[in-house]
């Protein structure tokens, strides 16, 4: 039975207790736009507006989550910028403010790389979709961080290069991963390690000899969907500071009305 207020105080309606014995998972505030600065890995910075997602568990007791603290948390951080290194500053902060048992934070922006044409060198900026997240878990002074990267490549049909008489159907693909790992991994690293799975890598910037180049390049390398993955996982096999990735890769079809697709997960620590 709820008891009656004292004169000039304000009910706090979410503090109340929940008899319906229900726990969420996460609750919280969705697509926040906040700045981020980023260090690249040619030692230079980058500035971005990030989609900012932030929630936490809520025990089966309790009726409600306080909506403005989340809010209260990331603007504290304001009088330094908000880059990938903070984040689990920020997502420990939120945990503590809330009293909460797990906290999770979620940053989605784009990032901007400068990269070369394959023949004349002609530079040019190509962007791509980036995640950070990140998962604080009671009193665990430790973190979860996840890095996720999408990039846009070219897929070319080895179907279609063996049984025709001249050319093969090629299409645009995107590939991602989300990677938990040790040590120093830059989204450089990543988009690479992701361009290089597929038939070629796309560019931003082609004068006529660099699409000579690199529609040769697909012609000669020709990937399934599921070529596309297996070579994907085994690159992340291969590099010692992944330990977990989630990876997939969409074919958008030039002569079909869908698309090819092809997933893994994988705990490398369980191998």
């Amino acid at each position: 039975m709820q008891t009656a207020n004292k004169p000039g105080t304000i009910v706090d309606v979410q503090g109340q207790q929940d008899e319906r014995q229900v726990a969420i998972d996460k609750v919280g505030v969705k697509d926040v736009t906040y700045p981020m600065i980023l260090r690249t890995r040619d030692g230079k910075t980058q500035t971005t507006t990030a989609k900012i997602n932030m929630y936490v568990a809520l025990p089966h007791h309790q009726k409600g989550t306080h909506m403005s603290r989340f809010l209260e948390v990331l603007n504290d951080h304001q009088s330094e910028p908000l880059t990938p290194d903070r984040i689990p500053e920020v997502t420990k902060a939120i945990r503590d403010r809330l009293n909460a048992e797990t906290a999770h934070f979620e940053a989605s922006f784009t990032y901007f790389m400068c990269k070369k044409a394959p023949v004349t060198e002609m530079a040019g900026l190509m962007d791509y979709e980036v995640t950070f997240e990140c998962e604080r878990n009671g009193s665990d002074e430790t973190s979860s961080f996840i890095i996720g990267v999408a990039a846009p490549a070219t897929s070319l049909c080895p179907c279609s290069k063996e049984i025709s008489e001249y050319g093969a159907h090629n299409q645009r693909c995107r590939i991602s991963a989300r990677v938990k790992f040790d040590g120093m991994l830059w989204v450089e690293d990543l988009i690479e390690i992701l361009e290089s799975a597929a038939s070629s890598p796309v560019y931003a910037v082609l004068k006529r000899p660099d699409e000579k180049y690199v529609t040769e390049a697909a012609y000669d390398n020709p990937k399934f969907v599921e070529d596309i993955i297996r070579d994907l996982a085994l690159s992340l096999d291969g590099d010692d500071r992944i330990t977990w990735y989630e990876i997939d890769s969409e074919n958008f079809e030039s002569i079909h009305s869908h698309n090819a697709y092809a997933q893994i997960t994988r705990d490398k620590s369980e191998s």
